[in-house]
């Protein structure tokens, strides 16, 4: 394997392995990004949970990309990218030289795979943790 191949694939100096019991994974989170996950989609998911809770109802015109992108501090192309990958999920519809504008259903639509996200990716973990520390559901819900 060429020497620039095997230094590309190495891990970041943010990268750390973690351990829980019975299991080893690989976090990329950092203090800057705590999700790990790429900026387009961040933004991308601050839309949605802005349609989903309805600060953008269905027919709502989502800022431009410019207006966006400086209201989040981020690149006009990185903005730009979210919106596309919007697009292409059907959730907004664009007006050629008028702007986006939130789909019909997108906010019920988003609910069910944001629902099947949570239960198949993240109830897993969750779950696993309360057992571990020996929670019952009445001490879970007097928290709440």
């Amino acid at each position: 394997m060429p020497a620039d191949l095997a230094r590309a694939r190495r891990p970041s100096w943010r990268a750390r392995f973690c351990r829980l019991p019975g299991e080893l994974y690989y976090v990329t989170h950092s203090p800057v990004n705590p999700t790990g996950l790429p900026v387009y989609l961040r933004l991308r998911e601050l839309i949605v949970a802005a349609i989903i809770d309805g600060t953008f109802s269905e027919g709502a015109m989502l800022p431009s990309v410019r207006a966006f992108a400086a209201e989040h501090h981020a690149n006009p192309l990185t903005v730009a990218k979210a919106y596309q990958r919007l697009q292409e999920d059907a959730l907004v519809e664009v007006q050629r030289g008028v702007g986006m504008f939130v789909a019909a259903g997108a906010a019920e639509r988003l609910r069910r795979s944001e629902r099947e996200r949570f239960l198949t990716q993240e109830w897993p973990a969750i779950r696993r943790r309360i057992r571990l520390l020996g929670l019952s559901p009445d001490e879970l819900l007097v928290r709440t």
